[in-house]
């Protein structure tokens, strides 16, 4: 399922096989230089192997310092903080994905590692298994943690009985089951164009659920804060309005991430041959760079939004700083 330009001999990150950008590849690839303007007036930027490694231990730190402040702070064991965990480890599939991937590369550049083709086949289907389930369940949690914020501010007094810790466990587990259960699936039928539109649709899908979700929330809010006159439901509310408000951002930095990405796969079907669509084609790894910024943003977004977890993701970073020393 070579989809990039990223290598000539090896499969790729985000792998979905399509023949007709497949065959655009091959007659192109061999041709481009970083910055060259072929004869339809299309520029290909190359991106260096090494900022794909760089930026991707740089999101793989960052999220499992995530996951670790979540585990060890007990204040944090919460619903919606499991569900952000969660999503940092989708995150953190990108960036060891990436990471993997880029290594063999740059070993494979460099005369220092020879793979059989066998071997090769095996380490990119895990890898594209390990992608697909992010996408999928990056998706999928975004939905859970809005509509878990939706169940907190309109639902506030029977919140706790929503959304018990049991609950929040069984949702996890069949986000992951169906995460990688579909993520194999279209491994396996990867040369049907009906995992593209099964993606896209998804895609569209999430988007068009946390999109209702949000507004609902945003116009609704303010109206039920009003009603709520005690200090420690309008305190409730303000850190269910705040947690909103996170996830709305986490939305957004989503979209212009992983947009180009899902554009790319929607032009795969509309205009395969187009020379427009080529030139689009052309700079895959740009699109590439920011599904991984993605995975190195949503970090960021958590320690900013939440005071509870930035102090404890500062003590993780002063304890090991401490211990370096």
């Amino acid at each position: 399922m070579e989809m990039t330009n990223r290598s000539l001999h090896y499969p790729s990150l985000l792998h979905v096989e399509l023949s007709p950008l497949n065959d655009f590849m091959d007659d192109n690839e061999t041709n481009s230089t970083m910055g060259e303007r072929n004869l339809l007036g299309c520029v290909q930027i190359r991106i260096p192997q090494e900022l794909f490694l760089a930026l991707g231990l740089i999101s793989l730190v960052e999220n499992i310092l995530v996951i670790v402040a979540i585990i060890r702070n007990r204040n944090l064991h919460s619903p919606m903080y499991y569900f952000i965990c969660c999503l940092a480890v989708s995150d953190m599939l990108v960036s060891v994905s990436n990471v993997m991937e880029t290594v063999f590369m740059l070993l494979n550049d460099h005369g220092l590692l020879v793979v059989h083709p066998g071997m090769l086949r095996h380490l990119d289907n895990v890898i594209d298994v390990m992608i697909c389930s992010s996408v999928v369940s990056s998706l999928s949690f975004l939905c859970t943690i809005a509509a878990d914020r939706y169940v907190t501010i309109f639902y506030a007094l029977r919140y706790h009985s929503i959304m018990t810790t049991q609950r929040a466990v069984i949702i996890i587990v069949v986000v992951w089951l169906a995460s990688i259960a579909s993520s194999i699936l279209f491994i396996v039928y990867h040369t049907d164009n009906a995992v593209i539109v099964c993606l896209v649709t998804f895609f569209f899908t999430t988007l068009v659920f946390n999109a209702v979700l949000y507004l609902h929330m945003f116009l609704l809010a303010h109206v039920h804060s009003r009603r709520i006159m005690a200090f420690h439901k309008s305190r409730r509310q303000s850190t269910s309005m705040k947690g909103a408000i996170t996830l709305t951002i986490l939305l957004g930095v989503f979209i212009v991430c992983w947009g180009p990405f899902f554009l790319h796969l929607i032009l795969i079907l509309a205009c395969p041959t187009s020379s427009f669509c080529n030139c689009f084609f052309r700079n895959f790894n740009l699109f590439l760079i920011l599904i991984i910024c993605n995975s190195l943003i949503d970090p960021l977004i958590y320690a900013y939004r939440s005071q509870e977890l930035r102090k404890t993701l500062q003590e993780l970073v002063m304890c090991s700083w401490c211990i370096g020393v």
